[in-house]
């Protein structure tokens, strides 16, 4: 029989063990809560730039790291042109690398299936992580789509032991399936908005597109005190040629000729179909001299060549460019009547370039 010390040794012994299994839970719960406080944050990222915004610099601060990184395949610069299109270019977004593909960027990669958590080597991570300092440790948690390896997201801490692989990883699991349904979910709301932004024949933005960006590229021109040009174009005799030809020979006109409109134009630039056989591209932050420059440049690009017609015919255009500008004043409130008079004026010079020959770029009156 056992003595009433012993007993007493043992029920303290309880005790101990039943604190220590109290406090577990708890600190348990308390990961708990904050895991899903970061899931419900991601699952509230209205779209695709505040969502990998939400993973990159978000995450850092939630977990009180020195470093975070996204990495995700754009084979076909897709995820690309969706943020540009929302305004925020891919390079804009701090420590986000788009790359057209994995391999060779981290030996993780082969099988990465669940996250991957073990010290940070620069010989391994560098290229994931390019701009991190001195690291200790990294949790690699995948982001998949169907299935297939898209990226990950990387959580890099100076601490040799705040990710070991003997760590449970769980919780970082869940959180990159929970990503990974956002990063698809807010990339398909992307497209479904921007589907009404574009212009079906060419592929182009729309004249519904150009209304939205040009508010936004005002503001930003208001903000910094910069300029905007605006190009109009119209392709000169056009009717000639859905009159010769037919309208099938007209579109294959149109679609070429955006793709050569386009081959010109900076990646700052916002360029739309206006409507028929008008085009308009927008130049931010931009002097007269280089908006003349690129209109020259748009117009020899496409009278040089002469465009393949379905039936095997060819056809020489020429285009027409008109050319005004906006310089907005913190005082400017109505940007809507601003840019309505600016895309107004370059189709007044544009008419003057019709009228003085076609073929030709002109320049607002001053």
């Amino acid at each position: 029989m056992q003595t009433k010390e012993e007993l007493e040794a043992q029920l303290a012994a309880a005790r101990r063990r039943l604190d220590e299994l109290t406090d577990e839970a708890a600190r348990n719960d308390g990961k708990m809560q904050r895991t899903q406080q970061r899931e419900l944050t991601l699952l509230q990222a209205e779209d695709l730039n505040s969502l990998l915004k939400v993973l990159v610099t978000g995450l850092r601060i939630s977990y009180g790291l020195e470093y975070v990184s996204v990495v995700l395949c754009d084979p076909d610069h897709d995820i690309r042109h969706l943020l540009m299109a929302n305004g925020t270019p891919a390079e804009c977004i701090t420590d986000l690398l788009m790359v057209e593909s994995l391999a060779g960027l981290a030996p993780q990669y082969i099988a990465l299936h669940q996250p991957w958590l073990g010290s940070f080597a620069a010989c391994d991570h560098q290229l994931i992580c390019p701009n991190a300092g001195a690291l200790k440790s990294i949790a690699m948690i995948p982001l998949r789509h169907r299935g297939k390896l898209i990226g990950s997201i990387n959580l890099c801490s100076g601490d040799a032991l705040r990710f070991t692989r003997d760590h449970a990883s769980d919780f970082l699991a869940h959180l990159g399936v929970i990503a990974s349904f956002c990063v698809e979910n807010t990339i398909n709301r992307a497209r479904l908005l921007r589907s009404g932004f574009t212009d079906v024949l060419t592929g182009w933005n729309n004249r519904r597109y150009l209304s939205v960006r040009l508010s936004e590229e005002l503001a930003r021109a208001r903000r910094e005190r910069t300029g905007i040009y605006c190009l109009m174009l119209d392709i000169d005799h056009f009717k000639r040629v859905n009159d010769t030809w037919g309208h099938a020979a007209g579109d294959a006109v149109l679609r070429e000729l955006a793709q050569r409109i386009e081959s010109q134009v900076r990646a700052s630039d916002v360029a739309a179909r206006f409507g028929g056989e008008e085009f308009v591209v927008l130049l931010p932050n931009t002097e007269v001299a280089s908006a003349k420059l690129l209109a020259e440049r748009i117009r020899t690009a496409i009278s040089k060549t002469p465009f393949g017609l379905p039936s095997g015919e060819s056809v020489t255009v020429t285009v027409s460019i008109g050319i005004s500008e906006v310089h907005p004043t913190p005082d400017d409130s109505d940007l809507k009547t601003i840019g309505d008079s600016l895309v107004a004026r370059a189709d007044v010079a544009l008419y003057a370039a019709k009228s003085a020959g076609r073929d030709r770029v002109n320049v607002e009156a001053a």
